[in-house]
């Protein structure tokens, strides 16, 4: 029993404790806020300051601003639901957007009533006594000692709603510093019978109010942004470049949104058209893998897409799959026709071959090709007699001499060992059509094996002018 508590106890340890600490510290901000409001408002108005008044409706805010966040923290930390699959994380964002409308509407206010202490009415006595000094110093340290942190645990959790308050407290900061001196100029107005810095209270209110707007400016439009969806194209830049991992050909359609402190990745992966399910799966874990391990908090999904396939894979792979289908291919030509791709080959089936048989066998390899090739449109096939009778005979023994000393010479066969076997020529009219066997590496890919007989094929060509069709069959060791 002790043993299944403790379990309990560790799988609610995480979450638990990030979301319990978010929640301490907007706690903290309430009660804060709540004591310098009051303390505030009461000298405010027993002085008469309207720079403490100024700042006295700054706490107010704060401290709706800081009730906001505490419920923004508590309902944004849940976990997603049936009707929020993307979690709760946009509530801050809107709490942000709220505290800022908040703000200006009262920024309003002070400025009116700066102005016309300003300008239309008769100086308001402001009596700038030792409780009005107290009331902004003691506002300065608490607000000092809250941002400190609120914002270490706002960048430990990146929590914007906390990042808003933060930023807030420090520039009340500067704006009580700005009371200080209005209150400053009042004291020495008094003090030195100069009337006009006693308007220096007005004057601190108005910079308080420019201070606020200023500051509800940033956070709406950091709100609204995040609201919209609407992120730096470099974030999208940054995260394409970390998906692109070994057998990625290109990135496309990055699409990235924040829902509080949560980043939502959704892109699309272009692989090799010849990659298996399982391998591309694979590739596609390891570009989520390297997305996290810099973005931590990121939610990623993968698609992805067959990258478009060259003519000389398309010409190889016709060739690999008429051998399958039991005949030769030649002549293949790949054209583009009103943005569709057609391929066009002349088979070759043996004489005797019945022509129902040879038709079921190029239909066979036409839906074959169209299968295999992803935007392969359309597959001719001309079926032509593979020449067994008078026209093509064996090739003379000279010749034969002459092309076996020319593939014996050709570099790769004695470096990599390869043995080819099984030579057979023969020739129609003046040219010479060869096929021969290469034993390769079991271990050696496809595409490999298909650039290894085309560099064996342009090497004949080069010793042997009146070459035709070439044919090589490659096969694992032990095949025959």
């Amino acid at each position: 029993m002790h043993g299944h508590h403790h379990h309990l106890h560790g799988g609610a340890h995480g979450p638990a404790t990030t979301d319990g600490e978010k929640r301490s510290v907007a706690l903290y901000s309430v009660l804060a806020a709540l004591l310098l409001t009051g303390t505030k408002v009461v000298v405010g108005l027993w002085t008469g300051s309207l720079g403490i008044v100024a700042e006295a409706m700054h706490s107010g805010l704060d401290l709706a601003a800081a009730g906001v966040t505490l419920w923004a923290v508590r309902v944004s930390g849940r976990p997603a639901d049936a009707e929020h699959a993307y979690g709760h994380g946009k509530i801050e964002n809107l709490s942000a957007l709220f505290e800022t409308v908040l703000l200006l509407g009262t920024c309003v206010w002070i400025i009116r009533e700066a102005i016309e202490r300003l300008f239309f009415r008769v100086p308001i006595h402001v009596d700038a006594n030792l409780w009005a000094f107290l009331v902004v110093i003691l506002s300065i340290a608490i607000d000092y000692s809250r941002s400190r942190a609120l914002m270490r645990v706002a960048k430990k959790f990146e929590s914007q709603a906390l990042e808003a308050d933060a930023l807030h407290f420090s520039t009340d900061i500067w704006s009580s510093l700005v009371v200080l001196a209005g209150l400053l100029g009042v004291r020495t107005a008094q003090g030195l019978g100069m009337p006009w810095l006693a308007k220096a209270d007005a004057v601190a209110a108005l910079g308080v109010a420019g201070v606020v707007v200023w500051i509800s400016l940033q956070l709406g439009r950091k709100a609204v942004d995040d609201l919209l969806d609407s992120v730096s194209p470099d974030l999208g830049r940054r995260i394409a470049a970390a998906a692109k991992v070994t057998d990625v050909r290109e990135v496309r359609h990055v699409r990235v949104r924040r829902s509080g402190p949560a980043l939502f990745v959704d892109l699309a992966l272009v692989l090799d058209p010849g990659e298996s399910l399982e391998r591309s799966h694979e590739i596609a874990d390891r570009a989520e893998a390297a997305i996290k391990a810099q973005f931590t908090r990121a939610d990623v999904v993968v698609h992805v897409e067959p990258g478009p396939i060259s003519t000389d894979d398309l010409v190889a792979t016709a060739r690999r799959r008429a051998e399958r289908h039991g005949s030769t291919a030649h002549d293949i030509r790949v054209f583009e026709e009103d943005g569709r791709t057609t391929m066009e080959l002349h088979l070759e089936m043996a004489d005797s071959m019945a022509l129902g048989e040879a038709h079921r066998r190029a239909s066979a390899l036409e839906d074959d090709l169209q299968a295999t090739v992803p935007g392969l449109a359309k597959v001719i096939t001309h079926i032509e007699p593979a020449g067994e009778s008078a026209a093509a005979r064996n090739a003379d023994p000279a010749e034969i001499e002459r092309i076996s000393a020319s593939l014996l010479r050709f570099p790769e066969l004695a470096q990599l060992g390869i043995q080819a076997h099984d030579l057979s020529v023969r020739r129609t009219g003046n040219e010479l059509a060869i096929s021969f066997h290469c034993t390769l590496a079991a271990a050696t890919s496809i595409k490999d094996a298909h650039a290894f007989t085309e560099r064996i094929e342009q090497y004949l060509r080069s010793q042997i002018p009146n070459l035709g069709r070439v044919t090589v069959h490659t096969e694992p060791p032990g095949a025959h």
